[in-house]
């Protein structure tokens, strides 16, 4: 018996390990408690005194131990089949004498019950998640010292709902025996058999191990929350970890389960500058002078600038507006209409044809004259000031002598002019000549100081 004890207290410690839901998820439930035998209650055919002696309990037999076991399976709609197992000792038994029925002593006469039973409960019509009543239908074989014989069972129970897979269970079984002299040791005498117990149920699968069975969770494989149908919320932002971006890190619904640190409407993981506040369109980076360029892409980012210039400004040495890299005078403030450059006026072109006039030659030759040298240093100077002005040098004859002569000459001189300027300095692709000979006459060559007049060269600005 002492071992009996042990086998069902296993049984119980087993069962509460696996019990999680309710019948029709777990469908297997064991029972385990004690049993009391009354063998008198089955000795009237009086309805009414076999009701007043269901309540007496002075004359039940009780075995102090676990004393039965019941395991059931439940087959829906509130049908459920299931085998028990009990034992017990009779001390005492009501035996049928001349004198009728008394109570006795049979001695060390034990009692074994193996019974199958059909259950059916009153729990969903009911719609209660505590009172469990039930009726149950059966048969089975019970031993009682040297006798033996099958019975059929009635009876009804309630299950008290602790939790939805632990309840208090009592059951009493009325087992009418078909050999029934009422002698100890010869027949088995029909009889009433009361329960009392735990019962458990298990038997649905939770591979995760989080409470949920595996047909209602999401997610079964990882344990987590009722709340999210067994899906984890890791970060605990509310959102669970298979719909949220950002399942380490606690995050608004709006994007996601994702934080968005600055509060710029674009979230963390997506904000190429999660600290500051900035704008969708440069991901999240502020642009602080607004000129394209984000600031952290900007070197000069309290400054507009374009983004060729990596958001800085461009430079204007001569502060004229043109920046240098367009400026080809970045050293001289001109408009933009001249990239930049000085545009030469009509007094500078005037004074060049008046330096111009006083260049004097050799005769009849091409050289200069020692006096025409700071004429010449003076032009150099102007057409310094204008770096990108361009211009024609003519040269001009008076009427002496004949174009076939006259037109060399003046070219040559015209040439002269201009090398002496390349070699100075002024850049050969500003500068262009032509003699002319005694064309475009400016006075009267039949005086001397017509012809010295028309002995000119004439700086022209091209355009």
């Amino acid at each position: 018996m002492k071992h009996l004890n042990k086998l069902f207290a296993a049984a119980i410690l087993c069962a509460g390990l696996s019990a999680h839901a309710q019948d029709a998820d777990h469908p297997w439930a064991v029972t385990v408690g004690a049993n009391a035998v009354d063998t008198k209650i089955s000795t009237t055919s009086n309805f009414s005194n076999r009701l007043g002696g269901y309540f007496k309990t002075g004359n039940w037999n009780i075995l102090p131990s676990v004393s039965y076991l019941n395991v059931s399976r439940y087959l829906g709609d509130g049908f459920s089949v299931g085998v028990v197992g009990s034992v017990n000792k009779i001390e005492k038994f009501y035996k049928n004498d001349k004198q009728g029925y008394e109570v006795y002593n049979p001695g060390d006469l034990s009692y074994y019950g193996i019974d199958a039973e059909i259950k059916y409960s009153f729990k969903e019509i009911l719609k209660s998640r505590v009172i469990d009543p039930f009726l149950l239908v059966g048969g089975g074989y019970t031993f009682m010292g040297d006798a033996s014989t099958g019975t059929a069972n009635g009876g009804l129970g309630l299950n008290f709902w602790f939790t939805p897979n632990i309840a208090l269970t009592v059951q009493s079984t009325y087992k009418h025996s078909f050999d029934d002299s009422r002698t100890p040791d010869v027949d088995v005498a029909s009889h009433m058999q009361h329960f009392a117990g735990i019962r458990f149920q298990f038997g649905g699968k939770d591979t995760d191990g989080d409470g949920i069975l595996d047909k209602y969770d999401e997610c079964p494989d990882v344990p987590g929350l009722a709340e999210f149908n067994g899906c984890p919320d890791t970060d605990g932002d509310g959102i669970p970890d298979h719909l949220d971006e950002c399942p380490d890190v606690p995050g608004l619904a709006e994007f996601n389960g994702c934080p968005d640190t600055d509060g710029d409407g674009i979230p963390d993981h997506l904000d190429e500058c999660p600290d500051v506040p900035g704008l969708a369109e440069f991901n999240g980076c502020p642009d602080t002078d607004g000129d394209g360029v984000p600031d952290h892409l900007d070197e000069c980012p309290d400054v507009p600038g374009p983004k060729e210039n990596k958001g800085c400004p461009w430079p204007d040495r001569d502060g004229d507006g043109v920046p240098d890299h367009l400026d080809k005078c970045p050293d001289v403030p001109g408009p933009a209409s001249n990239n930049g450059c000085p545009e030469i006026k009509e007094e500078q072109v005037k004074q060049l044809n008046d330096y111009g006039k006083t260049i004097l030659f050799n005769t009849g030759k091409y050289t200069f004259q020692e006096s025409s040298y700071a004429v010449l240093d003076n032009i150099v100077r102007i057409m310094n000031e204008y770096p990108t002005a361009k211009f024609h040098i003519a040269g001009y004859t008076d009427s002496t002598g004949s174009d076939k002569i006259n037109i060399p000459l003046s070219d040559n001189r015209a040439n002269a002019v201009k090398v002496y300027l390349i070699e100075k300095g002024v850049d050969s692709s500003r500068l262009s000549s032509q003699g002319y000979g005694s064309a475009n006459p400016i006075a009267d060559n039949k005086t001397v100081k017509g012809r010295e007049l028309n002995r000119r060269v004439e700086i022209q600005v091209k355009k």
